[in-house]
């Protein structure tokens, strides 16, 4: 009977070494799946960080051309309308820009072609949620257009509204014109526009 039972237990002690191998060896397995999935989303990640780029710098070759047209026109900067472009529309993802063409938040009045859409505007200094109408455009072209119309026309309460946007002298002083004309009801607009035009060289295309 003893004889057995030693046999047995020499057995289990033969096999010690190569059980702690296999747990060893599907350890190291575990390792390098998680290390591999690591890397997978890494790529993955900097794979989207990409597209974001190439996104943005295809929504800014977009529009420069005949942002540097309407400066040669109208003397607005470029810079302006582009940051504003870009802060305004979420780089022409925003509903109002990719459905309705509409890529500066520009409101509608009367008889004019229009989208009615939620808004948020800082009122009795809180952030609120409202309807508002807004112009509808056939193109990105004809929204830019019709923004630096406004700033040219004014509104018909006062024409010479933006008057400061067109007269200043850099995207600086253009963006706190902008923000005491009430473009917006965000108390920090200026700067808002001034971080993305920094942030993105857009003054380069002013001259």
């Amino acid at each position: 009977m003893k004889s057995p039972r030693y046999k047995k237990k020499k057995n289990r002690k033969s096999n010690l070494p190569a059980l702690f191998a296999g747990l060893l060896i599907v350890g190291l397995a575990f390792i390098f799946s998680i290390n591999v999935l690591s890397d997978s989303s890494k790529k993955e990640e900097k794979s989207i960080q990409q597209k974001e780029e190439v996104s943005k710098e295809q929504f800014i070759d977009r529009i420069s051309p005949h942002a540097k047209e309407l400066q040669d026109s109208y003397g607005v900067l470029p810079s302006i309308i582009i940051g504003q472009g870009i802060l305004e529309s979420n780089w022409g993802q925003s509903t109002l820009a990719s459905k309705y063409n509409n890529l500066f938040g520009i409101k509608a009045y009367g008889e004019q072609n229009k989208i009615n859409l939620e808004t948020r505007e800082y009122i009795n200094e809180e952030w609120i949620v409202i309807q508002g109408d807004f112009r509808v455009y056939d193109t990105w072209e004809e929204s830019m257009d019709d923004h630096t119309r406004l700033f040219v026309n004014g509104v018909t309460w006062d024409p010479r509204l933006y008057e400061n946007v067109l007269l200043a002298k850099d995207y600086k002083e253009a963006a706190r014109a902008l923000q005491d004309a009430g473009y917006a009801t965000d108390p920090t607009y200026a700067d808002k526009v001034i971080h993305v035009i920094e942030s993105y060289d857009l003054d380069q295309y002013d001259h």
